[in-house]
């Protein structure tokens, strides 16, 4: 299990070195201006692309977990799901960017980035596969390569003073080329054949229970498995498949309204180069914020969806030990990133961004409770309690979007940041209250112990 997750903790590295070595690039060849426009445009196609894979990616993750090879049916169907999503908004972006013409910069550059729909589309769908087959090399590969190409772009665009144009059909380059290796990556699963991590091959499977995956399942202290539906063979129906996608639809978008409107509203309210000054502390804090998407996004919520139905100690160890290390650690690395934005802003960004080194601080503020939230999320999504989840991160994104309104135009980019602070504390306390009611109970906690024990060879099956 270690070794899993440090293979996905260094590829999560190389993808924030390499991002953020984008953004400095990118800082230091373009005016502030058009820095700014840019990063609020890739923010706005950014904030498209749960809507893009329309929560097919997260569903694989729910079906595969708890039908195993069975699940196979619900490939067709979510895919062409996810096309039709991902072309409609595709053609939505291109009309936005007619919409700035005569400006033809502003155009090109909106027409261009709509490219990257369709990759953040791919690559989440890519990325489910190669957790479902346990591939977390694969994965990390697969995670890294757009980032390294972005990173030849941005160099390209600094070596030789290029536009914010030629900047924008370098990252359209990337997700033409992305999407290609998605497709290749995942031949084998579209056609059935894949191995799935944690599940008998199909033919053994044959006369195995299966969870439709439309119905939630119990609570992880009191979980029970229902029996198979009579034709498992028969994909689902399109109220079905709606009915189980969209709650993670609409709870990843939530999560990017978080990570990029307020980038969004300082553009439109305070101009591109005050953006600016928000878009840079931000894109640290999305860096920082891939910590907790790999431990339970890539690595354990395939496994918590097999444990909900089956071992409901590890899901007790996964709230007591989990949510709590993860608070900590936030506390670590808010400390970490407060104190050394002050210094490494500056330097790395130049002097034009001096102003965004107390943003950041305020911002760091948020990241233990974005850890925290992340990791009882985790156990909300597979305890049967997505819809709940979603509700409380509809009520967080409500709260972030009043507080922007208010703080925007009162503070600027610093009230942008402690309205982000405020969202997060909400959002988190919710969650946790949700999860300690719903998933754990009246279930007793398991103690340092039980965790030593599940850790070691004693207990294999939790790894």
């Amino acid at each position: 299990m270690l070794a899993q997750v440090g293979l996905l903790g260094l590829s999560q590295a190389g993808v924030t070195v390499a991002a953020f070595g984008s953004q400095v690039l990118l800082a230091r060849t373009l005016t502030r201006e058009d820095f700014g426009s840019f990063t609020a445009v890739l923010a706005v196609v950014s904030l498209t692309a749960p809507v893009a894979v329309f929560g097919v990616s997260e569903l694989w993750l729910q079906v595969f977990g708890q039908e195993g090879a069975r699940a196979y049916r619900w490939v067709g169907p979510s895919l062409r799901l996810a096309g039709a999503a991902c072309a409609v908004l595709l053609l939505g972006v291109l009309a936005w960017s007619a919409a700035e013409l005569p400006d033809t910069t502003a155009a090109g550059v909106r027409a261009l980035l709509a490219t990257v729909v369709v990759a953040q589309a791919a690559l989440a769908l890519a990325g489910s596969v190669r957790q479902l087959r346990g591939d977390y090399r694969g994965l990390s590969a697969l995670q890294l390569a757009p980032h390294l190409g972005r990173v030849l772009v941005t160099g390209a665009v600094w070596a030789a003073g290029l536009s914010v144009v030629a900047a924008a059909a370098g990252y359209a380059v990337v997700a033409v080329a992305t999407v290609a290796a998605c497709l290749l990556a995942s031949r084998e699963f579209r056609r059935g054949a894949m191995p799935l991590e944690g599940h008998p091959a199909p033919a053994a499977r044959a006369t195995a229970p299966a969870v439709p995956a439309a119905r939630a399942t119990a609570p992880a202290a009191r979980a029970a498995v229902p029996a198979a539906p009579a034709d498992v063979d028969t994909g689902p129906r399109p109220r079905e498949l709606l009915g189980a996608a969209t709650p993670y639809v609409l709870g990843n978008v939530c999560y990017l309204l978080g990570i990029h409107f307020g980038t969004v509203l300082a553009a439109e309210l305070l101009g591109g180069a005050e953006a600016a000054l928000l878009a840079v502390p931000m894109a640290v804090l999305t860096a920082v914020y891939l910590v907790p998407r790999v431990v339970y996004q890539q690595y354990l919520l395939g496994k918590l969806h097999r444990w909900a139905g089956s071992d409901a100690e590890a899901v007790l160890l996964a709230y007591r030990w989990g949510s709590a290390g993860m608070v900590a650690l936030g506390a670590v690395v808010a400390a970490a990133v407060a104190v050394g934005g002050l210094v490494a802003l500056p330097l790395v960004f130049g002097p034009a961004y001096r102003d965004a080194a107390p943003v950041l601080a305020v911002l760091a503020l948020a990241v233990p409770f974005r850890f925290g939230g992340a990791a009882v999320a985790a156990l909300l999504t597979s305890g049967g309690l997505l819809r709940r989840k979603v509700v409380y991160q509809a009520v967080g994104a409500v709260v972030l979007l009043v507080a922007l309104a208010v703080a925007v135009p009162a503070w600027g980019v610093r009230g942008a940041a402690g309205a982000t602070v405020l969202a997060e504390a909400v959002l988190c306390c919710l969650l946790w209250v949700a999860a300690r009611r719903g998933v754990v109970g009246d279930a007793p906690l398991p103690t340092w112990r039980d965790l030593r024990r599940r850790l070691s060879r004693e207990a294999p099956r939790a790894s």
